[in-house]
């Protein structure tokens, strides 16, 4: 077994914007390295403002996106080659859920048919009554039950009930890893802290890793052992969720940490966050020195290196914060 569950290096996507004469290639994932440990199960939250790459770098560990160079390794096998890991073996040991559980799943479909059928195609089951069982098992680690859903549409659950039963469908195959990309975004916002308590009820008692998709500052800091900050496709931070969120070290990782509003502190309009910006992306320099309180030349005119700091963290800056203040 290799020492990393998911290990990520270099990894880079293009994409090609423009016409066909004026086109210019935009890094929506520019050069991304980080590794998830296979020893204990960890939920990983990605995080950064709409637009940074968090979805394209997602895709990419999906496999429904190549990337243009990088490289992928889950427990060793190499992603980026169709020969190193066959599909039905990957979707064994690798699960999405999406944002909109909605899009999941056909409204003239009964809901229960996709459960039996991954757990037919990739969880083992013979016959019926077997998928049936690990449906079954599946719906109850999430709250609910093979009664509860028998004979049901998509239309007929609410957005959380749909979501935990996609949460369920994902648990089927006994996957290593699950990949949950704004798993809360379209759920009611009481419903969003039971999503993410299952999420560590699952890391805790099944032993599966997770990836977690999000801009909801507050459910990351709750869930995530590490957390990954992405800036227009950079990593500019990673690390221990505990040190990033109490001491950042990345100036921008410190704004997206008090953009959030506190209970009884008015929104401050000085912290905000501007429209993505496509010459950004395409910057060889620092591509958040127009907006860093702290850049100076160097930023301007070079490429800042990764350093890796006290507490296992690591930041994309010249010189990281070691107590930013107050803007």
């Amino acid at each position: 077994m290799a020492d990393n569950l998911l290990e990520v290096k270099g990894l880079t996507r293009e994409f090609r914007i423009g016409g066909f004469l004026s086109h210019k290639k935009m890094r929506a994932v520019d050069g991304v390295s980080f590794s998830l440990p296979a020893g204990r199960a960890s939920i990983l939250s990605v995080v950064g403002e709409s637009g940074c790459g968090k979805t394209t770098l997602t895709r990419m560990i999906l496999r429904l996106l190549a990337p243009t160079s990088g490289q992928i390794l889950l427990d060793g096998h190499d992603l980026t080659s169709r020969r190193a890991l066959k599909e039905k073996d990957f979707c064994r040991m690798v699960q999405p859920i999406f944002q909109n559980p909605f899009d999941a799943f056909s409204a003239r479909r009964e809901v229960l048919n996709y459960l039996t059928d991954t757990a037919r195609c990739y969880g083992g089951a013979r016959s019926k009554a077997q998928a049936e069982e690990k449906a079954d098992a599946a719906l109850k680690s999430v709250g609910m039950s093979l009664d509860v859903v028998a004979g049901k549409y998509a239309t007929q659950f609410s957005g959380g009930e749909l979501q935990r039963v996609s949460i369920a469908r994902a648990l089927i195959t006994s996957p290593r890893l699950i990949i949950a990309d704004e798993p809360v975004a379209m759920i009611d916002a009481s419903m969003k802290i039971n999503i993410v308590n299952l999420f560590r009820k699952i890391r805790d008692e099944y032993g599966i890793s997770f990836i977690y998709v999000t801009h909801d500052l507050s459910t990351a800091y709750y869930v995530s052992d590490y957390i990954a900050t992405l800036y227009r496709g950079s990593l500019v931070e990673f690390g221990p969720s505990r040190e990033i969120m109490e001491n950042p070290a990345h100036p921008y990782t410190w704004l997206l940490m008090n953009s959030v509003p506190h209970v009884g502190e008015k929104w401050k309009s000085g912290i905000q966050m501007s429209e993505a910006e496509t010459r950004e992306f395409t910057l060889s320099t620092c591509k958040f020195a127009s907006r860093c309180p702290y850049a100076d030349e160097r930023c301007a005119s070079a490429r800042p290196p990764l350093k890796d700091l006290p507490g296992g963290r690591s930041a994309l800056c010249f010189k990281p914060l070691s107590n930013p203040g107050k803007l």
